[in-house]
């Protein structure tokens, strides 16, 4: 059984536009896959297709130039309309300036790309590009995907009536969730044993392929203890100065293997919101990982969700996912924390427009309202028309002077985005 990406209908239908369609995304997130179910499905419809990989010699041979590409394509499949997939465009050496030049030469092929985050640092696809791309970004598995999959969809885009009819399973399947991750392969597969050798491997694949061929490093080792610094933050302000010194790096240096984890989907910064810069924080950042599996395997939590025992943070890093990902038909936004310098702090702020949401994520059951001192200090400070605690189960309202409290359920998160 396939699994389903909710984006792929999105893409689907973009294949009638003009435009180049970039796949974009970090490696085994299932960019791959999804192309080649979009080959079948154009092919099962009667179109003309061709399928090139840049990780096959051969292939990459025929992408030298735009003349022996075209050569290939036109004794393939002739001067009609065709589809043109590229995968793993990224090793191709000034890709945006080639996408660029068979663009504007007005030919019948839709061309459809795919790439890691590389493609936008080391080609600038992206500038080249402007106005004859659309970008999809291809994530691993969000939570409902993966659940979805696990449940044989037989529950597919009901999340919150399968959580009130079958709390626990569902529950069972979060910590799985959380502690595994979305990479598909993993999904496939049940043994924590294998699960773990098939993260190592995209792991090491990502240093190989990445970081020692596009930052020009043949010792990874203080990249590698980044990111496991990283790993283990869990949330706490990155400190450039002492970081770069625990790793042993100059500050730029450590700002660029940042900039470089994010660009590579592995991480995402997350900015402080403040209004008063004398009595906030308003310059240190905190990073999430884009997928808690590969955080877990380097933060050596990566073992059966049974003998886990602190799930805070990982919870709070699913919600920020979550949110990310459910924002995104909202843009523009941004997703932000808030500081205090005498410590009093709120997970999350949207912002939308001029209307901002403070969020709290709370690993816990609880019957009765709760709100911590941090999320009081803040709503008299900004005085938001709502706030949400995130948690396990509880279901309800508080009004605290102008603002309402909303106590809601993970698998409710919806109906933030609704109320946006």
């Amino acid at each position: 059984m396939q699994i389903r990406r909710k984006i792929y209908n999105e893409i689907f239908n973009h294949l009638n536009q003009p435009e180049i369609t970039l796949i974009i995304g970090s490696r085994q997130a299932g960019k791959t896959t999804i192309i080649k179910q979009l080959q079948a499905q154009l092919e099962e419809q009667g179109k003309k297709t061709i399928f090139f990989n840049l990780d096959i010699e051969s292939d990459f041979s025929i992408l030298e130039t735009q003349d022996k590409l075209l050569f290939a394509i036109r004794n393939q499949v002739g001067e009609g309309k065709a589809y043109i997939f590229i995968d793993e465009f990224q090793r191709k050496v000034n890709g945006g300036r080639f996408l660029k030049g068979l663009f504007d030469m007005n030919l019948p092929y839709k061309f459809i790309i795919t790439g890691s985050g590389s493609i936008e640092l080391k080609e600038q696809v992206h500038e080249s590009l402007a106005g004859r791309k659309k970008i999809f970004e291809v994530g691993t598995l969000t939570f409902e995907e993966y659940l979805d999959y696990q449940t044989n969809y037989e529950f597919e885009d009901k999340l919150e009536s399968f959580a009130k009819i079958y709390p626990e399973r569902v529950y069972c399947y979060l910590l799985n969730y959380m502690t595994f991750g979305g990479y598909p392969k993993l999904a496939l597969v049940d043994g924590v044993e294998e699960k773990r050798q098939l993260m190592q491997e995209i792991y090491n694949s990502y240093l190989i392929k990445d970081v020692t061929a596009l930052l020009n490093i043949e010792k990874t080792n203080a990249f590698q203890k980044l990111v496991e610094n990283l790993s283990l933050l869990d949330g706490k302000l990155v400190n450039i100065s002492q970081l770069s010194s625990n790793i042993g790096v100059a500050s730029q240096t450590l700002e660029k293997y940042l900039w470089y984890l994010e660009k590579t989907f592995i991480i995402s910064p997350v900015r402080p919101f403040s209004g008063n810069p004398l009595k906030e924080i308003n310059k240190s950042f905190t990073y999430y990982f884009n997928d808690l599996g590969l955080k877990n395997l380097i933060s050596a939590n990566f073992h059966n969700p049974s003998i886990r025992i602190d799930w805070g943070f990982d919870f709070q890093n699913h919600i920020f996912l979550e949110l990310k990902n459910k924002l995104k038909g909202k843009e523009p936004f941004s997703i932000n924390f808030w500081r205090t310098k005498d410590g009093a702090e709120v997970d999350f702020v949207i912002k939308i427009g001029k209307k901002i949401v403070g969020i709290e994520c709370k690993f816990s059951d609880f019957d009765v309202h709760k709100y911590s001192k941090s999320l009081r200090s803040f709503i008299d400070k900004y005085k938001p028309e709502s706030i949400w605690v995130i948690n396990k189960s509880f279901n309800n309202e508080l009004i605290i002077d102008t603002t309402t409290a909303h106590y809601l359920p993970y698998y409710e998160i919806n109906k933030i985005i609704d109320s946006l």
